[in-house]
């Protein structure tokens, strides 16, 4: 993935470190958007891939959202049009999400409310509680999910270095973030992880502009750009992607699966770890939070078992998956001999190969390490 023409600003804003993603509107830009559609970008795209054509439009005294319903109703997606002096002080911003039909006068409905004393108050300008909330509306209204509810890939890269680089996603009102733990005021260590980050993005190919008194010249580059460890995870996916034979299939299960060191273990292993650390703290809060991880650790460890003894079921089977031999005969040049187990494979009858496991030794694919000895270099 190369993140061309995306741009990460790493500023100071008042007592916090930010850390801006500016990337190429694909296709609002495309078709020359107003200012007023990227501002409410976050609300009209995933609208638009439930298949809603949104406008964004002028209310009272802001822009509001207008996405049409198959049924010929409308949503209406509005923040505060009351002037803001009108709003309780120190209430944050609100939105409010209705349902009415052109002609029909009786439909009138709230979707979501959060304005002062409204059934969502508690919630602000929360923009994922209101998409939660319109989603949750849809799909009663049976309209098909989204198909493709991935984030653009450069957003995506963005968040995984800057996850990495540590700091935290911020999801306000009408725009969304990254920044440096509000915690962290010491002035070097702000230095030390921005000029982390800067070479981490720069290292990832983006753009990245920075304020000279953000970063410590002093600093060495990050250590030796490799893998990190989910995309050394990634080839068990590969491996399990170009298996023709169940043996091949477990072989790239198996890493996640192994009692003791395999990669679910592991997973476990690191949660229960986290909340006796957490717990130490000193906060009242804290015990809540080891709490919580030690009960998600042990539905993690059942459902690990439960996919540990999947795999010996599909151990036992040690058969060709008669797709996937076809697809890899197929590849093979015209004139090239096919390997041993595909040749065999063909070699049976469809029915037959779905019963009779196949005669030859199986061919183990090259996997990782199931842990790798160190820790990525970013």
């Amino acid at each position: 993935m190369r993140p061309d023409q995306t741009l990460v600003t790493l500023q100071r804003e008042g007592t916090h470190v930010t850390a801006r993603t500016s990337e190429p509107f694909i296709q609002e830009a495309a078709a020359g958007a107003s200012k007023c559609e990227h501002q409410y970008s976050h609300l009209t795209t995933p609208l638009r891939q439930r298949g809603l054509a949104c406008t964004v439009e002028y209310g009272l005294s802001d822009y509001i959202v207008h996405a049409e319903l198959p049924d010929g109703s409308a949503l209406i997606i509005s923040p505060p049009q009351e002037p803001a002096t009108d709003h309780p002080p120190g209430y944050p911003e609100s939105w409010l999400v209705t349902r009415g039909h052109p002609d029909d006068s009786t439909l009138h409905e709230v979707i979501y409310g959060s304005e002062p004393y409204g059934p969502h108050a508690r919630y602000g300008g929360s923009v994922p509680r209101l998409l939660a909330a319109i989603d949750a509306r849809l799909d009663q209204l049976g309209l098909p999910p989204r198909p493709n509810p991935r984030r653009p890939a450069q957003e995506s890269a963005t968040d995984t270095v800057l996850h990495r680089a540590g700091f935290v996603p911020v999801v306000l009102f009408r725009e969304r973030f990254h920044r440096l733990p509000s915690a962290m005021t010491d002035l070097a260590e702000q230095r030390w992880m921005v000029t982390r980050a800067f070479g981490m993005l720069r290292a990832e190919g983006f753009d990245v502009s920075c304020a000279p008194d953000l970063l410590d010249p002093s600093l060495p580059p990050p250590a030796g750009h490799g893998l990190s460890l989910g995309d050394q995870l990634g080839h068990l996916t590969q491996s399990m992607q170009s298996a023709a034979h169940t043996s091949e299939a477990v072989a790239a299960l198996s890493e996640l699966t192994a009692p003791g060191d395999g990669v679910l273990q592991c997973v476990v292993e690191s949660p229960n770890t986290t909340a006796d650390w957490w717990e130490g703290l000193g906060e009242p809060a804290d015990p809540h939070y080891a709490n919580r991880l030690r009960y998600i650790t042990k539905k993690l460890d059942s459902y690990a078992l439960e996919i540990r003894s999947m795999r010996g079921d599909l151990a036992e089977r040690h058969i060709d998956h008669p797709d996937r031999v076809q697809a890899r005969a197929d590849r093979v040049a015209p004139g090239e001999p096919a390997a041993p187990r595909i040749a065999a494979a063909l070699a049976v009858s469809p029915t037959a190969r779905r019963t009779t496991p196949a005669a030859l030794p199986s061919v183990r694919p090259v996997l990782p390490p199931a842990r790798p000895s160190s820790a990525p270099g970013r």
